[in-house]
């Protein structure tokens, strides 16, 4: 497989996310800058710039102060090897033993925090261009997030080592931070350092990770807890991904396309591909549907693989091609194996047009119809350049931070060190740290059309994490009728915003 990445929405997916359909297929990509932060000494650390704002959400007014900078990460002999970009939004006024806390990332890996940031939760929102997460023409403006998560939580987002401003001091190597392991043990220093730096050891505490951030969020659940003794209330997991075996199509691996059947299916319906019994169906009431047929007949049909019967071949793929809107020939021809990159492409080649891989309501357009996939994703273009417009000038108008390095919004920091021989798993290491810290909530949120993180692949890893069922209880799953970002959209944004009051209310006692 090619190893290449993803954004996710976060865009910005990560690894195997972006493992995959990335990797196989031109995605915009650039090496990561390296350049001193400081031209000055390696330990020197620049002072945070702390600015001072109001936003009024449900009628209240909430004064807030912004705090934008670096934290130092050090070696044992306290020499500064890397530095973590950050921006918190803290509440005023309030008990810092009182307010919870909630660290923000993204994924990639090789995101930093700007989807998460500027799309979802924090006090400022880019303006779209309507209702349905369009991007207007540049130049791009943002306004005030009714949405913050602001007025119930203080907020931290994280840039990881390579991503947004973060960098290596001279004479360290990035790659040292670009693995599993390595990602885990400093994005987990720097929880510790802020949360010993500002007091805020008694705070309830949460973590907030989208797409490889789901990732990372799970193996931080274990490393807080065995490294420091830093036990979690809560997780949110935005567009989850806990084992990389259900989203890669390789040879001798069938699991991801009963998996990925389900939102075939939802974006068959969204664009108008499908019957119309299936059309008239309730998105919710469709996904239950072609789950109930891709873990029965279709899993059966899998697993007997090359001794399937020919009256079973025929019967999947007629049920295939009625439940994604693709030709019985191409089925057939594919195997009765429709991996994510031909849907892309094929499910509307005959309109010209290609579906996006994070958000498949998007559509694309490629230089002709012929090939496997597309040759890029439409719903990363989409936002992009929103996204990374809006910052720039965001952060330093508002946040008063000067920087001449580029703000790596995504960046390439292949290769990223995984497990050998084996698919990345981190639904071990949440199922320890849930069952040794039982007050820890988990809530999972899924979007019907995004398929970079499919949410039959989220509910499968649930299912199939091992977990007692009193312990099973504090994991909930939330739907959109949106892709992997599921907040560009208003709606789903209040949407999101209403199911995380619930949920950090269950989670504090």
């Amino acid at each position: 497989m090619k190893k290449n990445i993803l954004f996710s929405a976060a865009l910005v997916a990560f690894a195997s996310i972006q493992l995959s359909y990335a990797q196989k297929h031109a995605m915009p990509q650039h090496p990561a800058h390296h350049d001193s932060l400081t031209g000055g000494k390696n330990d020197s650390v620049p002072q945070p710039s702390i600015t001072h704002h109001h936003i009024t959400i449900d009628g209240k007014i909430i004064n807030y102060t912004a705090t934008t900078g670096y934290m130092p990460l050090k070696d044992k002999d306290e020499s500064v090897r890397a530095k973590i970009f950050y921006i918190a939004y803290t509440a005023d006024g309030e008990p810092a033993n009182k307010r919870p806390v909630t660290f923000v990332f993204n994924g990639g890996p090789g995101s930093s925090s700007i989807w998460l940031h500027m799309g979802a939760i924090s006090p400022v929102r880019v303006h779209f261009a309507d209702d349905k997460g369009g991007a207007p023409a540049p130049p791009y403006t943002y306004g005030d997030n009714e949405n913050s998560w602001i007025s119930f939580t203080d907020l931290v987002f994280i840039d990881p080592v390579s991503t947004g401003f973060s960098r290596t001091v001279k004479g360290v190597e990035p790659s040292k931070y670009h693995g599993y392991s390595e990602d885990i043990a400093s994005v987990g220093d720097f929880i510790r350092m802020y949360t010993t730096r500002n007091e805020r050891w008694a705070s309830p505490k949460f973590l907030t990770g989208e797409s490889y951030g789901t990732t990372r969020a799970s193996g931080l659940s274990g490393y807080l807890q065995d490294a420091y003794g830093m036990y979690l209330n809560g997780i949110t997991l935005v567009s989850s991904v806990l084992n990389f075996q259900y989203i890669e199509f390789a040879k001798g691996n069938d699991l991801p396309y009963a998996l990925y059947l389900p939102t075939y299916a939802t974006t068959a319906q969204y664009h108008k591909k499908l019957s119309p019994e299936l059309e008239s169906m309730s998105i919710s009431d469709l996904a239950k549907k072609v789950e109930t047929f891709a873990s029965g007949t279709y899993a059966y049909f899998l697993m007997k693989g090359d001794q399937a019967s020919p009256e079973l071949t025929n019967k999947v793929i007629d049920s295939l091609s009625y439940y994604t809107g693709l030709s019985k020939m191409y089925i057939k021809n594919a195997n009765e194996r429709v991996a994510d990159w031909r849907f892309f492409k094929e499910l509307l080649r005959d309109n010209g047009k290609t579906v996006g891989r994070y958000d498949s309501r998007y559509l694309g357009e490629d230089e002709d119809d012929n090939g496997d996939g597309p040759s890029y994703d439409p719903s990363y273009s989409a936002v992009s350049g929103l996204f990374n417009g809006v910052f720039n000038e965001y952060v330093r108008k508002d946040l008063n931070y000067k920087s001449d390095l580029p703000y790596e919004a995504l960046t390439n920091v292949w290769p990223w060190s995984l497990p050998e021989n084996s698919y990345l798993d981190v639904s071990e290491t949440l199922r320890r740290a849930m069952t040794q810290n039982p007050a820890l909530k988990v809530m999972v949120c899924c979007g019907y059309y995004d398929l970079a993180t499919p949410f039959y692949n989220a509910e499968y890893a649930v299912n199939h994490m091992g977990l007692r069922s009193d312990v099973r209880n504090n994991i909930s799953l939330n739907y959109y009728n949106a892709g992997h970002m599921m907040y560009v959209t208003k709606d789903d944004d209040a949407k999101l915003k209403a199911d995380a009051i619930k949920f950090y209310q269950g989670a504090i006692k």
